[in-house]
Parts: structure tokens; C-alpha cells; sequence
């Protein structure tokens, strides 16, 4: 892989070289970001930013690269990285945050990981489940609702194996929508038994709707989401799809190294919003976190919830702020919806011939016929122990 190295202190050139120049092309400059130009000519697969280039102004110059430069991969070495620092990393495309004074094994291994990622994008796939994740772009948006009763209806009248995967780690309640059961189990229990993670593992962890549409809860406890890393949801997104023809991710709103791995092994993203300023400004916000996180417009579908025709804000309007297509609108139905969520009973089974059941079973109908998306995305573990 081709490397480049960006620092201002000459005395870190000469270890950051020896670490990672066996079996690759280091490209280095000891200068500021404004050089950035020069480097990104060269085509690097991945750019090393050294130290000082972790001030939240240099972050903002990062990111035009990021976006117009979508296959390389930045890794930022960076003392005291708090949690506003690696939100706002994430937010321009840096894919890995290390702390400057980690040991050289811990920048080998960053730098290993996407060599096998690229790798691994290259390889033809053989068949294996569809990953839909839904994420809300405001509080209230129904992506719950839409996640949990799409995955029943893919279940129910397309007699598909499907999995609903609630990661939304701190207020996840996805399983309530679709059962009147309290799952027993959660999110946390499969990574406290990680170790022995198999198909069996995972049918017993799991809420069982029908005999082909299981849920796994999210943690009961906040605090229990705090050991839920991305290496259990990579264990366990790669087992899902291996069993179920549809593996459904309700993602909440919060991103984290553990939610944007699942972006990354998602087929399709759909941003859940509604027609008002409040939802398309933050609509709009997310997206751009998404395009800098290396999503591809082709992998987010926005969904238009509770949409009415003809009211102030026009489809047209959405799409023009977005700058996206809207994949679908769900009309509002809002006695039938709030039935089926205060009694847990999926909308399909309760209100057949309801207009949102029709929006739902149109959505599954598109969804069965689309062929595969290949996934794009990056491994986004944005902090690594020292």
C-alpha cells in the first residue's frame, strides 16, 4: 500500500517510517495540512496525520480530502482525544483515531486492518443475507417502528429468514414494537459470551416472533452498552448473514465506533425523517456525516415517514435539500400506528388493509427484488487502547 505521512516534527519522521515502511511505499512530508494537496496527487491508500494536526481547524481542512478522496483511508495520532475530538473526526472522514504516544504495534495493526479491508472489497462475495439499517435523523422520526414492522412483514408475507438487530445500545426498545414478550435476553449477553458466539448461541439469545423472524433486544441498562464494542458487532453481523435472509439494524441516532461498523456491513442505509425544517436540517447533517463516512448515494435511502400530500414542504423541496432521492414515503396513519405500538402487535397483523401496511408491504416487495448492493464503508474503530 502506498502511505503518507504528514507531521511537523522532523524527530517523528525516522520511528513513524520504520514502523510502517516494511512491505509498503511511504510517501512522507513535514509540513501542515495546506500540503495535503501534494500528498493526495500521489494517490495514497492511507494518510498517517501526525500530532498537532489534530486541532479542530485542521480537522475542517481534512475533510474536503476525505470526501473527494472516498478510497483513502486517514488515521489521526493525536494526544488527549476526547469524545467532542473523535465525534468531530468521524464527521470529516477520519476512520482512525490513535493516541500519539501509542506503541508501533498499534499503528501496524490500524494500518493491517484496512490492508485487509481493501483486500477484502476486492474479493467477489458469495451469497450471504442482506444488511438494511434504519437510522433516525431526529428524535420521534418512526424508524423504530418502520425497522421492526418492515422486518415482519420480510418475515410474515415474503417468508424470509429475517433477524431485527436493535442497536440503538442506550434506549433501544425495537423488540415492544413487534412483540408483547420481555425479552430475556439482549445485545449484552451475546458479547458477554462472545467467545462462543454460534448460530445456536444466537437463536437462544433472541426474542422469536415467528418461527422465522427472531429479535435481539438492546441492552436493558445504558450503562450496559458501555463493554458493546465493534468487534461484537462484527462477530455478530457476520454470523447473522450466514443464517437469515435479511438481517434489519434499527440504529437509533447516536454514531459510535460499534453503530458505524454496522453501517459499514450494510447493504442500504435509510435515514428516517419527516416533512418539517427541524427533521430535513438535521436530515441533511446526517447525510453529510454518512457521505464522509464513505457511503456512497447509491447505499443511503432516505424514507419520507408520515408523509402527507400536498402539505407545505413538498417531496421536491426534501430532495432538493438533501440533495438525494427519496427511496419512499410512508403516509401518517396515526390512529393505526399508535395502536399497534401501545399493544406491540405488528401493523400488518392488526390493521391489514391500512394505508401504512400497504407503504410497508410495497417497501418489502422492492426490497426482495433488488439485487445485492456490494458494500461500501470503512472499519471506523475510532479509538484503540495505547
Amino acid at each position: 500500500m502506498k502511505i503518507a505521512i504528514l507531521t511537523n516534527n522532523a524527530q517523528r519522521l525516522a520511528p513513524l517510517c520504520k514502523a510502517i515502511g516494511e512491505s509498503n511505499e511511504v510517501v512522507v512530508n513535514e509540513s501542515t495540512t495546506k500540503q495535503l494537496a501534494a500528498m493526495m496527487a500521489a494517490g495514497p491508500d492511507v494518510v498517517v496525520l501526525d500530532g498537532t494536526h489534530c486541532e479542530a481547524v485542521q480537522l475542517n481542512e481534512i475533510e474536503p480530502w476525505s470526501v473527494s478522496h472516498p478510497a483513502c483511508h486517514f488515521i489521526a495520532l493525536c494526544e488527549n482525544a476526547n469524545s467532542d475530538f473523535l465525534m468531530n473526526a468521524m464527521r470529516v472522514g477520519i476512520r482512525e483515531v490513535l493516541p500519539s504516544g501509542a506503541d508501533d504495534q498499534s499503528l501496524i495493526q490500524a494500518i493491517k486492518r484496512i490492508e485487509q479491508r481493501l483486500r477484502s472489497a476486492e474479493t467477489p462475495r458469495r451469497n450471504t443475507g442482506k444488511v438494511i439499517a434504519f437510522i433516525a435523523c431526529k428524535g420521534g422520526s418512526g424508524a423504530t417502528f418502520l425497522a421492526s414492522n418492515l422486518a415482519y412483514v420480510l418475515a410474515a408475507e415474503k417468508k424470509q429468514r429475517v433477524a431485527l438487530l436493535d442497536l440503538n445500545l442506550q434506549f433501544g426498545d425495537a423488540a415492544l414494537f413487534v412483540s408483547d414478550q420481555m425479552p430475556s435476553n439482549t445485545l449484552t449477553d451475546l458479547a458477554n459470551n462472545i467467545g462462543r458466539l454460534d448460530a445456536s448461541l444466537l437463536t437462544a439469545l433472541m426474542t422469536h416472533v415467528l418461527p422465522n423472524f427472531g429479535v435481539l433486544a438492546a441492552p436493558e441498562d445504558p450503562e450496559h452498552a458501555v463493554g458493546i464494542g465493534p468487534e461484537h458487532i462484527e462477530a455478530l453481523l457476520k454470523l447473522a448473514v450466514e443464517h437469515f435472509d435479511y438481517v434489519v439494524l434499527d440504529i437509533g441516532r447516536i454514531l459510535s465506533a460499534a453503530t458505524v461498523k454496522a453501517l459499514d456491513r450494510a447493504d442500504m442505509i435509510f435515514p428516517v425523517l419527516q416533512e418539517t425544517l427541524p427533521f430535513i436540517r438535521d436530515s441533511k447533517r446526517l447525510i453529510h456525516t454518512l457521505q464522509t463516512l464513505g457511503y456512497s448515494k447509491a447505499k443511503i435511502h432516505p424514507i419520507v415517514n408520515r408523509y402527507m400530500k400536498g402539505g407545505d414542504i413538498l417531496l421536491e423541496d426534501v430532495e432538493s435539500a438533501l440533495g438525494i432521492k427519496v427511496f419512499k414515503t410512508v403516509p401518517n396513519s396515526y390512529e393505526a400506528v399508535s395502536t399497534s405500538v401501545n399493544q406491540g402487535i405488528p401493523i400488518y397483523q392488526i390493521s391489514r388493509h391500512d394505508k401504512v401496511t400497504k407503504a410497508l408491504e410495497e417497501m418489502a416487495h422492492e426490497l426482495a427484488d433488488v439485487p445485492q448492493a456490494e458494500k461500501s464503508g470503512w472499519f471506523s474503530h475510532l479509538l484503540h487502547a495505547g
